[in-house]
């Protein structure tokens, strides 16, 4: 099937693995929401859905799109199978079996890797077994077990590399909310996933031969300031702009959309955290969004566990936010304040090269 008629259908289907909150079809988009869908499909191959889904708000779309280009798609200083491997292991980390797929098929089909272990270098030398394996530890040592690794990288490449990690970080939380375990629709068996793959791996391979300039996407936002947290971003004028922009128009969907109450209580949080896990059970949220009024614990109990552990957050977590009056675009914007004020934190534990 040609890639013109390849990418909405797969975007269709893409677009039923979204649960909790209304899709937004390619057909009925307008406005920034259709000029973000266009160059995802241009620049990515297929319409995403842990890029769609965010379209009920849609400057979290191309906040969450311009992350995804200019760090992972835009070929860089950093090879795209080093990318890829940060995302899949950061992704396993965070038990995000969705995410961790994709980038587990993204990288053997465009980080080409061989049956030996090593990684072409996109045009460069191929890089080996042990070169790869050492790029994820030093994206995986954020977990409380294994802090301050150093970076096994030339600093040229950090902004990409970490972009990749952070990216991730934000990716799975609100891909652990909004889509389900398995990349495909809803009643498909899982004997389907390796034809699907296939395919969507072949959309992906066709976008990547096709010139991608960075700084593409950036004019979907304004321009602003990086944030001192964000300075291991300096280093890539198009990284860091990607990341300036998307962060300010998060901060601004957090004051939106999220108690000021709620913000500080998962700042707080944040505080000190290594990245690993909370609790078995959800006791340990009931017991921080007991010092929010009654009104505002289902967001902050949404925020929390979106921050901390997204994989527990289930169809009641979202019921009693909608119950408190949350709509699709606040639930996202909810859920992407809090994923990106966790992923911001873990990044800044990440060495960096000199």
């Amino acid at each position: 099937m040609p890639a013109s008629l390849l990418r909405p259908v797969l975007g269709a289907l893409g677009l039923t693995q979204i649960r909790y909150i209304g899709s937004v079809r390619r057909g009925r988009a307008n406005g920034l929401v259709a000029q973000v869908y266009k160059q995802v499909e241009a620049d990515f191959g297929v319409l995403a859905p842990p890029v769609a889904l965010h379209a009920p708000a849609p400057e979290a779309l191309a906040a969450a799109w311009m992350l995804l280009r200019e760090t992972l798609v835009v070929p860089g200083e950093a090879p795209r199978a080093a990318k890829e491997a940060v995302a899949m292991a950061v992704s396993m980390g965070n038990a995000c079996p969705y995410c961790a797929t994709i980038h587990n098929n993204a990288l053997g089909v465009l980080g080409g890797i061989g049956v030996d272990g090593s990684a072409r270098g996109d045009g460069g030398p191929a890089l080996s077994e042990a070169e790869l394996e050492a790029v994820v530890g030093w994206a995986t040592s954020v977990n409380g077990r294994r802090p301050g690794v150093a970076p096994p990288f030339p600093a040229a490449q950090g902004p990409e590399l970490a972009g990749a990690a952070v990216l991730l970080h934000y990716f799975n939380r609100v891909v652990n909310v909004f889509l389900r375990d398995v990349p495909l629709p809803p009643g498909v068996p899982e004997l389907a996933l390796s034809p699907v793959l296939r395919v969507l791996g072949r959309a992906m391979l066709t976008a990547s031969r096709r010139p991608q300039p960075p700084g593409r996407s950036l004019d979907f936002l304004p321009a602003a300031e990086l944030p001192e947290d964000l300075s291991w971003a300096a280093g890539n004028a198009a990284v860091a702009q990607a990341f300036a922009r998307a962060c300010a128009t998060i901060d601004e969907a957090g004051r939106r959309s999220v108690p000021e109450a709620v913000r500080d209580l998962v700042l707080i949080n944040l505080v000190g955290w290594q990245g690993g896990p909370r609790g078995i059970s959800r006791s340990w949220v009931e017991r921080l969004v007991e010092a929010l009024p009654e009104d505002q614990r289902p967001a902050g109990r949404l925020a929390l566990l979106v921050a901390f552990a997204s994989y527990q957050v289930d169809a009641r977590v979202v019921a009693s936010c909608r119950e408190a009056g949350a709509d699709d675009r606040t639930l996202v914007e909810i859920s992407s304040w809090a994923a990106m004020a966790a992923a911001r934190w873990l990044g800044g534990l990440l060495t960096m090269p000199d």
